[in-house]
């Protein structure tokens, strides 16, 4: 009976020799544990690794930018409709008829017609030297630069494709020189249309992301 055979005990549970069972916990579940954790290293400085790419590549924090961008794309607060632009009425323009052609009576037809439109009429008349046959298109309208975003439009609904040109006046009437090309004015529909599509007010512009 060897002395580390505990009283009382014998037959199988006696202990002989001088090797004793070791209590150590078995090799294949450590190992199993050291792979598990060697993986979460591994997958975690994968994932930080790739933060870091993506942080490098977006020029900052990404979740700031995506943060950033989805502010820009939200839907702009409704904006009020744009006042319509300050035009005069055709009362308020006063319009010289010149004719430029050779053709007798257009001068006065064209101005009765406009005055039947509601435009003041001034002189009437032959149209200068300097523009006398010499305006090939069907009408210019001459005035002071300020009649570029006033009286200029507001005449020319009456007539599509007449050129616009200033000179150095500070009056605010206009010249209407009936140029060779000059047929008839613009239908009083069409005119008067195009009038209510002038003075409607402008819608305000989408946003992009």
């Amino acid at each position: 009976m060897s002395m580390l055979t505990p009283p009382g005990m014998g037959g199988k549970y006696r202990i002989t020799g001088d090797v004793h069972p070791r209590m150590r916990r078995p090799r294949r579940r450590r190992r199993i544990a050291l792979a598990s954790l060697a993986a979460v290293v591994v997958l975690g400085a994968a994932g930080w690794g790739t933060m870091q790419l993506i942080d490098v590549f977006s020029g900052g924090d990404g979740t700031a930018n995506a943060a950033a961008r989805g502010a820009d794309c939200k839907p702009a607060p409704k904006a009020s409709t744009p006042p319509a632009p300050v035009l005069p009425k055709p009362a308020q323009v006063t319009v010289n008829v010149y004719n430029a052609t050779p053709r007798g009576g257009l001068a006065k037809a064209t101005a009765d017609e406009l005055k039947k439109r509601g435009f003041t009429i001034g002189k009437v008349g032959n149209a200068p030297a300097a523009y006398d046959k010499k305006v090939p298109g069907a009408a210019i309208l001459l005035g002071a630069p300020t009649a570029a975003k006033g009286a200029f439009p507001v005449l020319g609904t009456q007539l599509k494709g007449a050129a616009t040109k200033t000179d150095t006046r500070t009056t605010a009437d206009v010249d209407l020189i009936i140029g060779t090309a000059f047929k008839t004015l613009d239908a009083k529909t069409t005119a008067d249309a195009a009038l209510v599509a002038l003075n409607a007010p402008r819608p305000a512009p989408a946003k992009k992301c």
